[in-house]
């Protein structure tokens, strides 16, 4: 009989794992229409890296590698990175709060869909989102003269590490998004945490050439290990511990701030 329950219940909790992810595709598919009929945020979150990219390998190129083609193999990855998760930190939050604002998540709480598939759904076209931004990414640092030195597999790692991570991060927002009644709120706290997740780390130059404040932080900064280990997937150098600090930091924050988003979601009235 015991026997018996337990495989019942290990085949409920099956099903249930199933149908949060159908109903989480479903609603991702929603919120990629939306977009369809609304770009403005996939032009932006395409265009910010874009332009990070031109502006500083064209102003710090020739101070910081001595020539622009060079600084170019150094600066993408860290570009890269940013535009497949960073830049949404600014975009994803207060579309979840817009939405809950207008009444949306309450239509979506009166659903027999799992209380977590609403804000999975959001992040999962999100990844779509920074999938399609790597991959303008790649174009437009292809046109300018970067190469993926260590082939096609590691570019492609390379590319699911940074976008891996952006899923992980977003979870912060939208934490924010169901704390927050107000999008300007969360947009100003998503965009206080982008400045030094983003400007401090190892982006535009090695974390041994900055002041020793500066140097501290980026050294502890997840997103550094996550533009190192991208790095040195891309120019075939060793990861050394990068890579397995990236993971670390993506499961970490995954584990923590996702229940939490769920927590204050279920909560919120």
């Amino acid at each position: 009989m015991t026997a018996a329950t337990t495989t019942m219940d290990s085949g409920y909790g099956h099903l249930r794992r199933l149908g949060l992810l159908r109903h989480s595709l479903v609603l991702a598919r929603r919120s990629l229409a939306k977009t369809s009929r609304n770009p403005g945020a996939v032009i932006n979150g395409v265009v910010t890296p874009a332009l990070f990219l031109v502006l500083f390998l064209y102003l710090f190129g020739g101070a910081v590698a001595g020539s622009t083609r060079a600084y170019l193999q150094y600066l993408f990855p860290g570009i890269m990175v940013m535009g497949a998760g960073l830049a949404g930190l600014l975009s994803t939050g207060v579309a979840i709060t817009i939405d809950m604002k207008k009444g949306v998540f309450d239509r979506f709480r009166s659903l027999p869909i799992g209380r977590s598939a609403p804000l999975l759904g959001s992040l999962l076209a999100d990844v779509v989102r920074y999938s399609a931004a790597v991959a303008v990414l790649f174009g437009i640092g292809y046109l300018l003269g970067f190469r993926a030195q260590a082939g096609l597999l590691h570019a492609l790692a390379a590319a699911a590490l940074a976008i891996g991570f952006g899923f992980c991060l977003s979870w912060l927002t939208v934490l924010l998004a169901a704390l927050a009644k107000d999008e300007n709120a969360v947009l100003a706290f998503s965009f206080f945490a982008f400045l030094p997740l983003q400007l401090g780390t190892s982006l535009a130059a090695p974390a041994e050439t900055l002041p020793g404040w500066l140097r501290a932080w980026t050294q502890v900064n997840p997103v550094t290990h996550v533009m190192d280990a991208s790095r040195a997937l891309l120019t075939g150098a060793p990861t050394g511990d990068s890579l397995a600090l990236s993971l670390a930091w993506s499961a970490g924050l995954l584990v923590v701030l996702c229940p939490l988003a769920v927590l204050a979601y279920s909560r919120r009235q």
